[in-house]
This record gives C-alpha cells, structure tokens and sequence, in this order.
C-alpha cells in the first residue's frame, strides 16, 4: 500500500495511491481519518480499512493535474537521524566505523514534498545532498529488540539529508542540528510505502543524481546499523510515536567530499531513488 499527503485548498490530505489514481481517503470513507499521521495512530484495523478503498466503486480521486505533494508525514512528532551509517560513506570520510549509532535530529519545519523546491539560505554557500532511505514508525515504542523492532514500522519513504556544511562543520562548536534543519532541508516522498512492500529493507538500491548525473549509487546492504538495530539503540533514550520519521544515513558520493567539492546552486534539480520506494525530485532555488 502507498500512502501520501496531497496540499490542497482546504488543507492537507492524506490519499491512497492505487492503480495509478490518487484516492481522497476521508472524502471516499468520512470515518477514517483525513492525516496520514492519524491513520498510523488508529491501528492495523484502520489501515485495513484504508487499503480495501482502492476497490471502492464510490473511490473520491484527485485530479492528476491538482497533486501537490507534501511530506507523507507533515506533522511527525520527531525527526530523527543517523549520521555515519554506511561502510562504504565512512571509507569515503576517512572516519572509523562508528561503535553506536550516532544521533542528531531535524525540526518538522525542515520537510517538505516531492516537486517541492530545496530553498537555499542567503547565510550558506555549502549545501550539500545526502539520499536516504527513511523509516516511517507505525506504533508506540519504547526498550525495543533490535531482532524484532521492525514490526513496530509502518512502512519506508524517500529523504535527502540537505546539508549546509559551512554551518554544520565549520561553526563554533559545529552547529550539526543548525546545519541540517533549515526549512525545506528534509524532503520526503511521495510514497509512505508499507512495510508488506518491502520485504528487505537491507537489500535496497539507494542513488541520487543532480541535473541527471549520478552522484551517490550504492545499496542499503551497506549498512552499518540495521534497522532493527537502529530502532532498539534509539527507544533506550526515546519512546517512538507513530508517524515518527527516521533517516537512515547517506552513502558516498556526497558533494563535500568530492575534488573539488561540489554544492546545491539554485537551478539544480535533484533524485533520490530508492528501489522499491520509487524516486523523490526537488528543484533547488534560492530561499
């Protein structure tokens, strides 16, 4: 199943994307819930309910020409992310293969939808891409088992980790939640793709390009951290809330590290794609 959250007049609504139309699910059933986030907090019965609209003859569908997507999750209690978590990233950083997951976290402030524009501040000259495959959590949790922390997800979406490393690197004590919060720095999307979908999240081709070259082209069998460990490590220091969302890491390939270094510059269009996930597009302008 594959969820999202469409903008539109009236405000956000959540939709079920099923055989190529876009289904308004509150309009179709009034009983269920009309945010993705509150459709996560109902329950499996609810989800259950949600799926069977996609063979509902009275389906309420949006037009093609009036999806406006936002992050499949707008109002997430937590972002959360994970730095350092591929082998083949670390080798490119020329950094040790970290012991424990290392944790930082962006506001809600930052998402924003596929097709959206990355808006670049005035006070960065250093922004940087990261793909990232995202886990979407579809239950409370707190004190998890890494060897089944899994079941407590809802599905996996699409993010880039937009980074402005001048801020994020170069400040004062090194500003690593400034550098990677400013609004429109975690774009998600489309799709919240569910968890019956993907039948191994390890095992995912993960590449972005910029203006249609191929920066970072690897696979999440790179992995340091599984998600279930992933999950376990974070729910000994926070109880988990349904519609959290988690990024993952990055693979190489990222603009810093590049000789010369090359960064985001308004005009740029970037593509995350995730096999399975489908593929995330942002247009870059200045903010």
């Amino acid at each position: 199943m594959k969820l999202a959250t469409i903008q539109t007049p009236q405000g956000n609504r959540a939709v079920l994307f099923h055989d190529g139309a876009h289904i308004d699910i509150n309009a179709t059933d009034s009983t269920l819930p009309a945010s993705v986030k509150a459709i996560l907090e109902s329950g499996d019965e609810v989800l259950k309910k949600v799926k069977a609209l996609g063979g509902s003859a009275k389906a309420v569908k949006i037009a093609a020409d009036k999806i406006a997507f936002a992050s499949p999750v707008v109002d997430p209690n937590k972002v959360v992310c994970i730095g350092l978590n591929y082998k083949d990233h670390a080798a490119e950083s020329g950094m040790p293969i970290p012991k424990e997951p290392v944790l930082f976290s962006k506001f809600p402030t930052a998402l924003t939808g596929h097709d959206q524009p990355i808006l670049l501040p005035p006070v960065s000259t250093k922004v940087d891409y990261e793909a990232e495959l995202v886990l979407v959590v579809g239950k409370k949790g707190k004190n998890l088992k890494a060897h089944d922390a899994i079941n407590w997800l809802a599905g996996y979406t699409i993010g880039h980790d937009v980074s402005a490393r001048d801020w994020q690197l170069e400040k004062d004590g090194k500003q690593w939640m400034a550098g990677k919060t400013f609004d429109t720095f975690a774009p998600c999307g489309p799709y919240l793709v569910t968890c019956d979908e993907i039948p191994d999240p390890h095992k995912l081709g993960i590449k972005l390009r910029l203006n249609g070259q191929t920066m970072q082209d690897s696979t999440t069998s790179q992995l340091i951290f599984s998600v279930g460990e992933i999950l376990a490590y974070l729910t000994q220091v926070v109880t988990l809330l349904p519609g959290d969302l988690i990024f993952t890491g990055t693979p190489p390939g990222v603009g810093i590290a590049r000789k010369p270094p090359v960064f985001l510059k308004a005009g740029d269009l970037c593509e995350v794609e995730i096999e399975g996930l489908g593929i995330l597009r942002n247009p870059v302008a200045m903010g």
